[in-house]
């Protein structure tokens, strides 16, 4: 019988931080901008402060632990060695699920822009990207890079350019001016935490990336680190500009700041680099979806025709055919804020598993080679994912009930697999 084909190794520090400013940054700054607004006013720019807190303090977790097990299975790897196959099996599949919700959302707003560009209508549109993005997964690791690469510097051209529009307004509103109190920020802190989630995708490119135990840590927080800096400047750009009002009845948040500030044609431009942001994200939320099914079937946890890898291609085709189908499924919901809060409670659910497991294999295996290791520790208990732990619980207490039903209901079927999974090895 012929061996299976493994993932190619073709990713360095650089490529990796790209794809991880990639996937952060055309995520939530270009498609839910206006949705924050709407909850926190001027004082947005808050909200993306608390919600990068939380993403750091999680982001350090994840670099410790992809040092340790630098595996496509991620999540799955890490809590099955500090909580048993069981818990490891829940965490990741929500960390499937998330990262397909996560695609499904870009995608909404990738046909929004686009929609307001020629009129076409939102969900096919939003189809219509998913399917080429899952044929281009299909084609090879080193073309999606290349594609990333190149939409990068293509989006992170139309953050810089915001950034000039609102040079010449600065000072010309109330930046903590929020109609709904803290409250409201704590809210928008809850929904623009979507606008972090990615970071831990690159954990799962460790199998296709040179070195990871050191290459994964580094472009973690590097990619991390430019977002957060990016994202706050950003936001107090465009209030500056146009308002929280405005900005928060608006379907397309970039482009109708920019129109604003120079006229259509630069409306134009400004929609057009927001198409390149958001199907760069939803490519690499795609990704990680498709490398963690391969990493958990890879490793016994699903079926093992999910870790087939395409002979010429060495992609995870079947994996990646499953998760292009069933963020198909998820554009039937139609409502992208309701969407990315049911991908937050998913991965606030992950990061609490995450810090937790950092904590926990401090004690039962500490003798373990950690390339990267978290400071501040007292005794043997690391500060920062305790913290991480803390801020997930508080901004999960801020999702509106729906979304807490589906997640909830979500994670159910997660669990209930577990035990099938269970059943069925105990029968063999």
């Amino acid at each position: 019988m012929p061996s299976q084909p493994s993932l190619r190794r073709a990713l360095g520090l650089a490529e990796v931080t790209f794809a991880g400013v990639g996937i952060i940054l055309g995520a939530g700054i270009y498609a839910l901008l206006g949705d924050a607004a709407g909850l926190a006013g001027n004082a947005v720019w808050m909200a993306f402060v608390i919600s990068a807190l939380m993403a750091a303090f999680t982001g350090f977790s994840y670099a410790e632990l992809s040092s340790m097990f630098p595996s496509a299975g991620a999540e799955h790897e890490y809590v099955s060695h500090a909580m048993g196959r069981r818990i490891a099996f829940v965490i990741g599949w929500l960390s499937i699920i998330s990262a397909i919700l996560a695609a499904t959302t870009v995608s909404l707003g990738f046909a929004g822009y686009l929609s307001v560009l020629t009129g076409v209508a939102v969900t096919p549109a939003a189809l219509g990207l998913i399917v080429l993005l899952g044929l281009l997964l299909f084609c090879g690791i080193k073309e999606t890079s290349w594609f990333n690469i190149v939409a990068t510097f293509i989006e992170t051209g139309g953050v810089v350019l915001l950034l000039v529009l609102g040079l010449p307004h600065l000072g010309e509103v109330d930046y903590l001016e929020a109609p709904k109190g803290l409250a409201g920020v704590f809210q928008a802190s809850s929904l623009v935490f979507f606008a972090y989630v990615g970071f831990e995708g690159l954990v799962k490119l460790a199998e296709e990336t040179r070195r990871p135990e050191k290459t994964i840590p580094r472009g973690l927080m590097l990619s991390l680190g430019i977002t957060i800096v990016l994202y706050v400047l950003v936001s107090i750009s465009a209030v500056s500009v146009v308002g929280w009002r405005e900005l928060s009845a608006s379907q397309a948040p970039f482009a109708d700041v920019a129109r604003h500030a120079l006229g259509r044609d630069v409306f134009i431009v400004v929609s057009v680099i927001a198409l390149f942001a958001t199907t760069n994200t939803a490519l690499m939320f795609l990704l990680a979806a498709s490398r963690i099914i391969y990493g958990m079937a890879a490793a016994g946890a699903l079926p093992a025709v999910l870790s087939g890898v395409h002979r010429w291609r060495q992609t995870p085709w079947v994996a990646i055919a499953l998760v292009t189908a069933a963020s198909a499924l998820f554009l039937s919901v139609g409502d992208i804020a309701f969407i990315a809060n049911a991908t937050n409670f998913t991965v606030f659910l992950i990061f609490i598993a995450v810090n937790a497991t950092v904590i926990i294999l401090r004690f039962k295996d500490p003798a373990r080679r950690r390339p990267f290791r978290i400071r501040l520790s007292v005794g043997r208990i690391p500060l920062l994912p305790i913290a991480g732990i803390l801020f997930c619980v508080f901004l999960s207490a801020q999702i509106p009930p729906g979304v807490l039903l589906l997640g909830l209901v979500l994670t159910a079927i997660g669990a209930l697999s577990s035990l099938g999974m269970n059943v069925r090895r105990a029968g063999t």
